[in-house]
């Protein structure tokens, strides 16, 4: 099993710009070298002839489909705005000055 020292989580610190006192250093060691172990025990199982699992619930997306609708008539649309026409379009304000 693969050790994770202190000098690693320190470099690991830095290129992160993370700052630890030593002691979340020792903790953060011992803690990377259990999940490095645990990581190298799944390693070890044999997953020949195993699918990958994509999705467990059989659950399947229900969509519907894409129809176009006619909400408003674009002439109804621009003489019921309550905002300038111009060019047969809205003129909104501006957003930025």
């Amino acid at each position: 099993m693969a050790k994770i020292s202190e000098d690693e989580v320190k470099h690991l610190a830095k290129l992160c710009r993370l700052q630890f006192d030593d002691n979340e250093i020792k903790k953060f060691s011992r803690e990377l070298t259990s999940i490095l172990g645990y990581v190298s025990q799944l390693e070890e199982v044999d997953t020949d002839g195993v699918d990958p699992t994509f999705q467990v619930t059989g659950l399947t997306n229900v969509m519907r489909k894409d129809e176009v609708k006619e909400v408003c008539k674009r002439d109804e649309l621009l003489a019921t705005s309550p905002l300038e026409i111009s060019r047969d379009q809205i003129k909104v304000p501006p957003v930025f000055e």
